[in-house]
C-alpha cells in the first residue's frame, strides 16, 4: 500500500468519524427506547456503499473506494455501537426492542445496500 492510498484512507476515515460524531451530538435525544441516530446512520451508509460500490465497479477507480468507501463510510457507520445499544435495550428489559433494532437494521442495511448497489450500476451503464 503506497502512501497515496493511506492517505485517502485516513482522511476519509477522519471526516466519516467526525460526521458520525457530529450527528450524534447533535441528535442526542438523552435517553431514547429506539437508537435513531446510529440506525439511520447504518442505514444511509449501507446505501451509500451499495451505490458506491456499484458506481465504482463499472468505473474501475480504486481510488474512490478508498477514499469515501473504507474511509468516509467506514469511519461513519458503527456496527460497534450499534452491538452495544442492542444489548443495552436487551439488559434494560427492551427485549422486543432489541430484537426488533437488531432485525431491522440487518434487514434494512441489506435492502438499501442492493438498493444502492443497483442504483450506482444503473447509472453508470454503458460506462467503460
Amino acid at each position: 500500500m503506497g502512501w497515496q492510498q493511506f492517505a485517502l484512507v485516513a482522511a476519509g476515515g477522519a471526516a466519516g468519524t467526525l460526521a458520525r460524531w457530529g450527528l450524534s451530538v447533535a441528535a442526542y435525544p438523552g435517553s431514547a427506547a429506539w437508537p435513531w441516530v446510529t440506525f439511520a446512520i447504518n442505514l444511509a451508509g449501507s446505501f451509500a456503499l451499495g451505490f458506491l460500490y456499484g458506481w465504482t465497479t463499472r468505473r474501475g477507480d480504486v481510488r474512490w473506494r478508498l477514499l469515501l468507501g473504507v474511509g468516509l463510510l467506514g469511519g461513519f457507520t458503527t456496527y460497534s455501537a450499534f452491538s452495544v445499544e442492542v444489548i443495552t435495550l436487551a439488559m434494560a428489559d427492551a427485549v422486543f426492542s432489541a430484537a426488533a433494532y437488531a432485525l431491522t437494521s440487518v434487514l434494512g442495511g441489506l435492502a438499501v445496500a442492493w438498493f444502492g448497489l443497483a442504483l450506482g450500476r444503473r447509472l453508470v451503464r454503458g460506462t467503460p
